[in-house]
């Protein structure tokens, strides 16, 4: 049997633990500038309507400069709500989460798109907006036949 001993003043422990604690906080603070504040992609800023209306814009929208609505909503639960689970599984499908904001209250905003392909009645795009951060929405075409979709204009 073999005994190891080994004198460690409390000045070394003391630096050790130091260490250790720096490397974790260092850690922390990589993940965390890594992540987006809104949906971990790249947040966009829709403080303003000028912001809004630019977002909508790289996606090729041409919008009424104001929106036609615009109002406080409540993000609901996702647990047993099927109309939200499919509404977040088009969120899921461009890169945004809503269930991470499930009774938090966002705005909506609703514009009215100019240049929608072939639209024979109002088309609109919806922006939902928490902290400034665009964090989610879709594009609805009003006809009788209309769908829902995500940002991206349909080829």
């Amino acid at each position: 049997m073999f005994v190891f001993t080994a004198k460690v003043s409390k000045t070394k422990i003391a630096a050790v633990i130091t260490i250790l604690i720096a490397i974790v906080v260092l850690i922390a603070v990589i993940i965390a500038s890594t992540k987006s504040p809104a949906n971990g992609e790249d947040a966009v800023n829709a403080d303003t309507n000028d912001e809004r209306v630019t977002f909508l814009a790289q996606y090729g929208w041409d919008v009424n400069a104001e929106p036609v609505q615009s109002q406080q909503v409540s993000i609901p639960s996702a647990t047993d709500n099927e109309v939200f689970n499919r509404y977040n599984a088009l969120q899921i499908s461009q890169g945004y989460d809503l269930s991470q904001y499930s009774g938090k209250n966002v705005m909506r905003y609703v514009y009215e798109i100019l240049n929608y392909p072939d639209a024979t009645e109002p088309v609109y795009a919806t922006l939902f907006v928490y902290k400034g951060q665009v964090i989610g929405g879709d594009v609805t075409n009003s006809a009788p036949d209309g769908k829902i979709h995500g940002f991206e204009m349909p080829s």
